[in-house]
């Protein structure tokens, strides 16, 4: 992940609402959620949320399926762990981290 893609992906995820969607993405894991079950769940209106989901999208943080007239979202795993990657590449100066390695991320 280059540093235009983690600055996009950080932007997505300073609002709010996106971080409240993408945490309900992540929870839900690889059966994703429908636009109408984070409606009801976050009490949000439809325009509003298809807003935030079309920025998350962008972002590649989130995925988007057709399932016959359902649309299906999902947390994008690999640009999370990307991103989370690339902000711990470099920390702790040099010693062992918390996260040791790649088996560690999420493999939701």
């Amino acid at each position: 992940m280059d540093s235009k893609e983690v600055v996009q992906a950080l932007a997505a995820l300073a609002h709010p609402l996106r971080l409240e969607v993408f945490r309900a993405l992540v929870v839900a894991g690889q059966s994703g959620l429908t636009p109408g079950v984070i409606q009801e769940a976050l009490g949000v209106a439809p325009a509003t949320l298809s807003f935030h989901l079309k920025e998350l999208a962008g972002s590649g943080l989130v995925t988007q399926e057709r399932a016959s007239r359902h649309l299906i979202y999902r947390a994008a795993y690999d640009n999370m762990n990307a991103l989370l990657g690339y902000l711990t590449d470099n920390c702790c100066q040099g010693a062992a981290c918390a996260v040791e390695t790649a088996a560690d991320a999420c493999k939701c």
